[in-house]
Parts: structure tokens; C-alpha cells; sequence
């Protein structure tokens, strides 16, 4: 069971020309912004990184606008984020014992992440309508792949309602609003 205090926010490389090609695009944006704006409700930490970002352009401005103004994104060469030692830095930095997958590619960034942190003994969620890939089909063997490595597949709406965990708060009310 997911818990806020243990549980740190991961998107990946959604970014500008990256972005610009994927499948389902509009979707895809959509539950990104809903999980961040879940994820600051919730008190949750945040990282994010950036794949070349001098090639791929910066983090699409629909997520800049949402995510905490005081966090900057973790440059990246590497296509799983673990390899990069200053994403390993700021990673144990929060503690985290569990981890929410977002971002894209899902057959490429997103699961060899994944592979990385499941081998190094994290308990890792895919949020499975806040990933894809520039083709449904790899967007489906992105996340049948991270699945049999052993990690779980979650949904927007259902990683913020199980770290809310009950009904009749302020925050329960904010979290209904954005997942309407």
C-alpha cells in the first residue's frame, strides 16, 4: 500500500519534442497534470528529469506550470534515470521507499528506470494513464515489460485516492475536484 510518507513522484522526459509524438498526447497530459496537481495536495516529493534537454527542448509548459516552483529537473544521457549519479543523489535525498512512474517513453526511458529501480529494491508503480510511448503498441510492451519485472500498475485516480485514504478531509475534497 502506497504511503505518502514513503512515497516519491517520478516523471520522466516530457519534453517538447518528445511530447510532440506520442500516442495520445492530449490524454496523456492531461493525467500528468491531475497526478502533479494529486501529488502537491498530498504533500508528496517530486522529481523529474530531462533527457538531453539541448535536443529534446525543456519539460512541455502544461507541467512546468504545475509542478513545485522550486524544483528543477535532473539532466539525463542515460535512458534510465538510476544511471545518472545525480538522479541517485536527489533520489535518496527523499527517502523513498516507494515510487510512482510517470512519463514517457514507456518501452524505452520508463522501463529500463524501472528495470533499475526494481533491481536496487524499490517498490515501483507504473501509472499506467500518465505513461505512453510515440506508438500504442509500445506503449502496451512498455508496461506488460515493467509489470513482469515485478513492479504494479496503478491509475491516476487510484494512487491519489490510496494515499488519501479516507473520505470527509479538505484534501479528499481537492483530490475529487481534480480527478473529475
Amino acid at each position: 500500500m502506497l504511503k505518502k510518507e514513503t512515497t516519491v513522484l517520478l516523471l520522466i522526459d516530457v519534453q517538447e519534442k518528445l511530447t510532440n509524438v506520442i500516442f495520445e498526447k492530449e490524454k496523456l497530459v492531461k493525467s500528468l497534470v491531475n497526478l502533479i496537481e494529486g501529488a502537491k495536495v498530498l504533500g508528496l516529493q517530486v522529481l523529474w528529469t530531462e533527457q538531453y534537454p539541448k535536443g529534446l527542448g525543456e519539460t512541455i509548459s502544461e507541467l512546468k506550470q504545475v509542478l513545485p516552483k522550486d524544483l528543477v529537473p535532473v539532466e539525463k544521457m542515460h535512458f534510465s534515470c538510476y544511471k545518472e549519479k545525480n538522479f541517485r543523489f536527489e533520489l535518496e535525498k527523499t527517502g523513498a521507499e516507494h515510487i510512482l512512474v510517470a512519463g514517457i517513453e514507456t518501452h524505452v526511458c520508463v522501463y529500463q528506470t524501472v528495470q533499475d529501480l526494481v533491481d536496487s529494491g524499490f517498490e515501483v508503480e507504473i501509472v499506467t494513464d500518465a505513461v505512453s510511448s510515440r506508438t500504442k503498441e509500445n506503449r502496451e510492451l512498455g508496461i506488460k515489460k515493467c509489470e513482469d519485472l515485478g513492479a504494479k500498475l496503478t491509475s491516476v485516480e487510484m494512487c491519489l485516492f490510496e494515499l488519501l485514504t479516507e473520505a470527509g478531509t479538505e484534501q479528499f475534497k481537492m483530490i475529487s475536484k481534480i480527478v473529475k
